[in-house]
């Protein structure tokens, strides 16, 4: 199974999105400061997450929550 998920940092409250098939695992992974691009807003904290039977879905889904209407998606829900 894959899983989409969104991070937010507890230092400034911005928004990672990212795909996974271990969510909590790379959660730990982003917290030790192992993501290069996600290192210097830590801690981070799980907000959202959606699991997907196709790694091709995940990623379809991923890139739509990275979009415009994705971004405002997410404004509401979080």
């Amino acid at each position: 199974m894959y899983f989409v998920y969104v991070l937010q940092s507890l230092k400034d409250g911005r928004l990672y999105k990212g795909m996974s098939e271990d969510v909590e695992e790379r959660l730990i992974q982003h917290n030790r400061g192992e993501n290069r691009s996600t290192k210097g807003f830590l801690p981070w904290k799980l907000v959202y997450s959606k699991g997907f039977t196709s790694r091709l879905e995940a990623r379809e889904y991923e890139k739509y929550l990275k979009s415009g209407v994705g971004r405002e998606f997410l404004r509401r829900i979080v």
